[in-house]
């Protein structure tokens, strides 16, 4: 008996770890990348088996087709408006899913960053998102696919109001996101959310980049309402989503990390030897099963951004480098998805 219960723990731990694999997200705005097919095949000689896209773009679903890397696909925020309708939802669905069954959907994100902060630009789209989920939700149900694919919208960590110590962690309008958490709970979704510690790096008054980079030695953060230690920041950051979360009926509702990346050029600490630092280490920690201090024994779902460099990023210059390959296909670290 003791035996068997051996096995079964390390087949437990097998499972979590496959499971573990991480994705790439898969930006198209650039003017020299390589073709959809010629990416498709980069991710599968990379062992890459997970993709998050922006859009529904044919030519990449064509291109993936039988391949099994599993998708995370955005709807993009200009197209929520239109969704908020269910006969429009019904027809996404068709359109954009049903028309490649051979595609293995896993995630569909609902807009990607809407922020109800009147001062973004992204707030005119804020009362879309929440209807274009349930509608795509229902819509996939009707289609019999609601189990095998997941609605949720891609947030950040922008949308909360404080974020330290993690266990403070709230959101700054839960008009508009405690309804999104009590759909996700009610209908076992997960939440997705763009971490980056480079972003809270810079906005750290202290500095830290050993503690941004995984590489601190031993404790720098102690929650003092829990007694929570923190060696890294991309662990804090998650966390103080999953107590914001809590706060608002979501302390179940499971957190895929739907984008972290580091820069490798054109910003503080921006360097190559950075970037390289971050992923590696970021890989290794989200494969294993020590989760994170708060959400314990449990591998983390994570897509790295991005797959290449993207010379037509709007915004600060940084965002143009945080391809893990450079658009010739060259990579730039030397990555392990296996």
């Amino acid at each position: 008996m003791a035996s068997m219960l051996i096995l079964l723990g390390l087949l437990v731990n097998l499972l979590m770890l496959t499971d573990a694999n991480v994705g790439v997200c898969n930006g198209r705005l650039g003017n020299n990348l390589p073709s959809e097919q010629e990416t498709v095949a980069l991710y599968r000689s990379n062992g890459i088996s997970r993709m998050r896209i922006y859009d529904p773009n044919s030519a990449t679903l064509n291109a993936l087709r039988d391949t099994g890397i599993e998708l995370m696909m955005d709807i993009p925020n200009r197209d929520l408006e239109g969704l908020t309708d269910p006969n429009a939802a019904r027809a996404w669905v068709r359109d954009n899913i049903q028309r490649y069954p051979n595609v293995k959907f896993k995630y569909i994100a609902v807009g990607n960053e809407v922020d109800p902060d009147p001062s973004k630009y992204t707030s005119r789209y804020k009362n879309y998102v929440l209807p274009a989920m349930q509608n795509v939700h229902n819509a996939l149900r009707e289609v019999g696919l609601d189990n095998q694919i997941k609605v949720s919208t891609a947030t950040y960590t922008g949308l909360l109001r404080d974020a330290y110590p993690p266990s403070q962690g709230a959101f700054k309008d839960n008009g508009f996101a405690e309804p999104i958490v009590r759909f996700l709970a009610e209908n076992k979704l997960p939440m997705l959310a763009n971490i980056y510690p480079y972003f809270g790096y810079l906005g750290d008054p202290n500095k830290n980049l050993p503690y941004a980079l995984f590489t601190a030695q031993g404790t720098v953060v102690t929650d003092p309402n829990n007694g929570l230690q923190y060696s890294n920041l991309f662990d804090a950051m998650l966390d103080a989503h999953y107590a914001a979360q809590a706060r608002v009926g979501g302390g179940d509702v499971e957190i895929v990390v739907s984008e972290s990346g580091w820069p490798s050029d054109n910003g503080v600490e921006a360097t190559v030897g950075n970037a390289g630092t971050y992923y590696r280490n970021l890989i290794n920690h989200v494969r294993g099963t020590a989760g994170t201090p708060l959400k314990r024994g449990r591998s983390i779902e994570t897509y790295l951004f991005a797959m290449f460099d993207e010379n037509n990023k709007d915004g600060d210059a940084t965002e143009k480098h945080f391809g893990v390959f450079s658009p010739n296909k060259d990579s730039k670290y030397g990555l392990s998805f296996n």
